[in-house]
């Protein structure tokens, strides 16, 4: 194990992104993945918490979002290019596991991670979404097929995005109706639609039929937390009451009461502590 150096940047398949490194450098190392439509920024106020308990977070803007990490085309959005990207943050990092936490399709990209790579994790904290087995059977099982009817409009090329540039408030309304409040959808106006990063995020969407079948069965055997908030507008209760049979490991669900989708802002100090948790009890464990 190397000693410890900040970074800004990391390199992985031909692409360069960037890098948020705050907290003690000596500090137990968090990796927090953001989803859509927001860039790293959405973990600010839940890093500056984990500072405080004495963690050091690393923050990327992920593939389709860092301005040089923004490959053509929905192919290069499938699901083993975001693990292997999630690998190689971790791996340059050289400080062994981390502690890994992902909202929204960052979470989709930390179940993948820790079932393909649970060496390079040591727990896995998953906010809004569950396992991609867990969130399948829902759509099978529960409403989330209705409120999840964005996925399939995403798939459409470059349509979504003529019509979110050209009318931006239909984006606006409809955050604004998930419970994101006005400075968060400026920041989506300005880091997402006014930034380029619309198309790169949608083709996360796009890349999702082309999810290897083996992802929906993949277990997870690092110590678990899910997060589900009952104000979620996306994702269904289901999801989360599924997600746990995909864990052979600890595992807890946490469910939090009158919190919208936007976990990592609405609920900061609850979500800092429900991650300081998980990864003090796995910690506790033997390596």
């Amino acid at each position: 194990m190397t000693a410890p150096r900040r970074i800004a940047t990391f390199d992985h398949d031909g692409l360069i992104f960037d890098v948020r490194d705050t907290g003690p450098l000596d500090g137990a190392v968090v990796v927090l993945l953001h989803g859509f439509p927001q860039t790293g920024d959405s973990w600010t106020e839940t890093a500056t918490l984990l500072h405080q308990r004495g963690y050091r977070t690393i923050v990327p803007d992920q593939r389709g979002y860092s301005p040089r990490a923004r490959p053509r085309g929905r192919f290069a959005y499938r699901s083993g290019r975001l693990v292997a990207d999630t690998a190689a943050l971790i791996e340059t990092l050289g400080s062994g596991p981390v502690h890994l936490v992902g909202h929204d399709w960052g979470a989709v990209a930390a179940w993948s991670t820790a079932a393909r790579r649970p060496d390079l994790v040591r727990s896995l904290t998953t906010v809004s979404v569950p396992h991609p087995g867990a969130f399948l059977r829902a759509m099978l099982s529960s409403d989330q097929l209705l409120r999840s009817y964005y996925m399939f409009l995403f798939q459409l090329p470059w349509l979504p995005e003529f019509v979110l540039r050209r009318l931006p408030r239909v984006l606006e309304r409809t955050l604004a109706g998930t419970g994101m409040n006005p400075a968060q959808i400026d920041q989506v106006r300005r880091e997402i639609l006014l930034g380029g990063a619309l198309t790169g995020g949608l083709n996360w969407y796009r890349a999702m039929p082309f999810q290897h079948p083996g992802a929906l069965r993949a277990r997870v055997t690092v110590p678990t937390t899910h997060v589900w908030s009952d104000g979620d507008a996306a994702l269904s209760r289901r999801g989360a009451e599924l997600a746990g049979q995909y864990v052979d490991a600890g595992y807890r669900l946490e469910i939090l009461t009158g919190v919208s989708h936007w976990v990592p802002e609405e609920a900061a100090t609850t979500l800092a502590a429900i991650i300081d948790r998980t990864a003090a009890e796995a910690a506790s464990r033997p390596a």
